[in-house]
């Protein structure tokens, strides 16, 4: 599993990431908001921590984007803005834990796997229909119980509308949760996922309804 450290002190993100990588994760590191974005848009991770005092934007706005266009990658906040009003408005944010610093690597590392571990907890683990299984605690997708291998922009799409079974789902609103805030994509990319998904676990799992968008089952009225 890949985690995403979003934080501007280089001295302290490049500690972060020896102490991941020695504990066995992979880790990504950015130093703003922007390119945490990018990176969300990119790729999936486990976990992210996010500092809140980034250089331009906050972090917060990279919390709210995430959750707006529903990602539900946990959050944990690593931030020395510790009064409880701040940390209040992390959490209604969509945060999933607050680390005040300075702190303990151990209890960092503890309370990353604990976020970890509630998230899983939190959805339904499987989702099948016919021979297409999506395993969303562990992130795999499998065809006649083999594995697919999927980009991150193609699973969002698949896992946008395997949240919402029987309900159309805009084009529009799955390029805001596969691009978030993007505007220079190209407005045929979403069709291109879904002839991607097609292709790789068959015609019949994603229906279009023309004029509207697409959905997984039998559109409910």
């Amino acid at each position: 599993m890949k985690l995403l450290l979003v934080e501007d002190d280089q001295m302290l993100g490049e500690s972060i990431c020896d102490g991941a990588r020695q504990g066995g994760w992979h880790i990504d590191h950015v130093g703003d908001a922007n390119l945490a974005r990018s990176a969300l848009v990119d790729h999936t991770y486990a976990a992210v921590l996010l500092d809140i005092g980034l250089p331009g934007d906050s972090g917060l706005s990279v919390l709210r984007s995430m959750r707006g266009r529903y990602d539900p990658t946990p959050v944990l906040i690593l931030t020395a803005r510790g009064q409880l009003s701040e940390r209040i408005v992390g959490l209604d944010a969509g945060a999933d834990d607050y680390l005040v610093k300075p702190f303990q690597f151990d209890e960092l590392w503890a309370r990353v796997r604990s976020v970890i571990r509630r998230s899983q907890g939190r959805v339904v683990p499987v989702f099948t229909r016919g021979d297409v299984c999506i395993d969303r605690s562990k992130r795999v997708v499998t065809k006649a119980s083999v594995e697919v291998v999927l980009s991150a922009h193609e699973y969002r799409t698949l896992l946008a509308l395997v949240e919402r079974p029987g309900h159309v789902v805009t084009r529009d609103h799955l390029h805001d949760i596969v691009y978030g805030t993007a505007s220079n994509v190209e407005s045929n990319t979403i069709a291109v996922f879904i002839h991607q998904l097609r292709r790789k676990l068959g015609d019949d799992l994603i229906r279009t309804v023309h004029g509207l968008g697409y959905v997984i089952g039998q559109p409910t009225a």
